[in-house]
């Protein structure tokens, strides 16, 4: 299933909700990473919305064939952040996931990925998801680890986050 084909996502959070991305979304995504390129620590490259939608584009043409989830996190009709759900070995998938810097600390991140990793037990039959956060990345270790996901391993610059999901496993989120 690709992001076309995926639901958008309810959240425990009233007015927040997670939805795929589509193409036109990206007047709305293309300002969101450009004035967030410093606070996620993106390294040159695009420097104006007119690169990040060139970038958008790109993305969505080199890659609309993949099974890539990418969700948008939405506050009202504000986009705040994404969430994207990567298939590495289905049932085992990555995790990649980013907020908006004005938007951390609400709990946004957490009722987001919450609310994509139920769809991906529910309905993709994940067992397993990994997620990686560089090191000093305190915020994200804390939304992993609210979601119970665990530290596996640690490389030069960030650390593998795993979380099982197969039957037997608690209901997560």
């Amino acid at each position: 299933m690709n992001a076309a084909g995926a639901p958008q996502l309810s959240t425990p959070i009233a007015g927040l909700v997670v939805r795929p991305l589509a193409r036109e979304d990206a007047g709305s995504y293309a300002p969101l990473a450009g004035r967030n390129r410093a606070h996620l620590g993106w390294p040159g490259g695009a420097e104006t919305e007119v690169d990040y939608r060139r970038a958008w584009d790109h993305d969505f043409l080199e890659r609309s064939a993949a099974a890539t989830l990418r969700y948008g996190i939405w506050r009202a009709d504000e986009l705040i952040g994404r969430v994207d759900l990567i298939p590495v070995a289905p049932p085992h998938y990555g995790l990649s996931y980013w907020l908006d810097k004005t938007a951390t600390g609400h709990g946004y991140a957490t009722a987001a990925v919450g609310a994509v990793l139920g769809f991906a037990r529910a309905s993709l039959g994940a067992t397993d998801v990994f997620a990686g956060v560089a090191h000093g990345n305190r915020r994200s270790v804390a939304v992993l680890t609210r979601l119970g996901f665990q530290s596996v391993l640690d490389f030069e610059t960030y650390t593998r986050f795993h979380l099982p999901l197969a039957d037997g496993q608690p209901d997560r989120p």
